[in-house]
């Protein structure tokens, strides 16, 4: 501990200075990646979408959890490829270069961010933070907090993901409507019309391509 601090206050040393800034901030992206990978990216809508396809289809854990926290992962990864190349290009590697200051660095970087979220954030959802915080309507995306674009961007992610996970009920629906009024004006009541739809909901899923159309979808969303 006592040489990390010492990096840090020897200033002749150009080479501990730039590995101990390095350090630091690989372990600050550290700890913060769950919440800037969950709350300033595509993974929100990705995920719970994902998640309402599941639903929908009834099969219990098919896809396991592991499968739908991976795909979406991999699909944000793809979605935010340019703003990542962006924040490596304009802020990472000058900054490892000791051509920008820390402080500097983290400016550049926010504003790839800055400018991704205020795209799908809705001017509801933003005036709704602005007002509680009182600040000024801002001039242009540089002025906006990220204290006050993340919970807004993420307000808007959840509205847009539950609406299209509605769409993606409504199919399932009708074949849930069907088979239960095939079974009661056959009798069977005691019959669970889950189970017998389970499988013309899997069926009508795979004739259409439903997870192509569903990957097409989010891709056209962003």
């Amino acid at each position: 501990m006592s040489d990390f601090l010492n990096a840090f206050s020897d200033s002749s040393s150009g080479s501990n200075v730039s590995t101990s800034v390095k350090l630091m901030l690989l372990l600050t992206v550290a700890s913060l990646a769950p919440s800037i990978l969950i709350l300033m990216t595509s993974f929100t809508r990705i995920v719970i979408v994902l998640s309402f396809v599941r639903t929908s289809l009834a099969t219990q854990q098919m896809p396991p959890n592991q499968v739908i926290v991976g795909l979406a992962l991999f699909l944000t990864f793809f979605v935010m490829a340019p703003t990542f190349n962006e924040v490596n290009k304009e802020a990472l590697q000058p900054l490892f270069k000791e051509e920008i200051s820390l402080d500097e660095a983290y400016d550049k970087a926010s504003l790839p961010f800055k400018e991704f979220m205020s795209k799908h954030t809705r001017q509801s959802d933003l005036n709704l933070f602005l007002n509680y915080a009182n600040e000024e309507q801002p001039k242009t995306v540089k002025d906006i907090s990220l204290t006050t674009l993340v919970p807004a961007y993420t307000l808007s992610e959840l509205k847009t993901a539950f609406q299209m996970g509605f769409m993606i009920f409504i199919p399932f629906l009708v074949i849930d409507m069907i088979v239960a009024s095939v079974l009661m004006s056959m009798g069977m009541m005691m019959l669970p019309p889950v189970m017998i739809s389970l499988p013309f909901k899997i069926l009508l899923f795979v004739l259409v391509d439903g997870w192509y159309l569903v990957m097409k979808s989010l891709l056209e969303s962003f």
